[in-house]
């Protein structure tokens, strides 16, 4: 499938919103495998949060259409520093899982990145308790640092966490080296 895409605006909030809700939590995520429905039971963000992103200074969300201009795939970018973004927000759509879209949405937001930022690492957050989520990253070039960070329980968005020892491992790529995985989708 060849994908379209463009950076979000306010008036793409809603469908931003229900777009991640479904890639993350309640039943409509596990048609996919990037639920967190066993371990938070929330709504995962609500639309003021989403545009809070789309119109933060240093940031962008990225929104990929398919053909017929159905949102299938969205992530948040932020540059952090003169070398570092910050990805996150990485939803596909759960029925749409498994075939590829994840893997050129993050490509596209690499190249975004080299060439409108020129930053040469992109960073990330991943649950410490999802082994084939980080495995899928490091196929991609990830590495995990060793750093962690604590889970946000204070900002849930109706909901609660259905665990209490949840933290973030840190992931980090290094953005001038291509990975195989990288360049066959190229």
């Amino acid at each position: 499938m060849h994908l379209q895409f463009r950076t979000a605006t306010p008036d793409d909030a809603s469908q931003l919103q229900a777009l991640v809700k479904s890639a993350y939590r309640g039943e409509t995520s596990r048609q996919g495998w990037t639920t967190e429905a066993d371990l938070v039971a929330d709504d995962r963000i609500d639309v003021k949060g989403i545009t809070a992103k789309i119109t933060a200074p240093d940031g962008v969300v990225l929104m990929a259409t398919d053909d017929d201009g159905a949102l299938v795939a969205c992530c948040e970018v932020v540059k952090r520093s003169a070398d570092l973004a910050y990805f996150g927000l990485f939803a596909v759509d759960p029925r749409r899982q498994g075939g590829g879209l994840g893997r050129q949405v993050l490509n596209y937001t690499e190249d975004y990145c080299r060439r409108i930022w020129s930053v040469t690492k992109l960073e990330m957050n991943v649950i410490w308790t999802r082994d084939e989520l980080i495995s899928w990253y490091i196929r991609r070039g990830f590495r995990k640092t060793g750093k962690s960070k604590p889970f946000p329980y204070e900002e849930l968005v109706n909901g609660a966490a259905l665990r209490d020892d949840l933290y973030f491992d840190v992931l980090e790529k290094d953005l001038n080296t291509r990975t195989a995985a990288s360049a066959d989708a190229a």
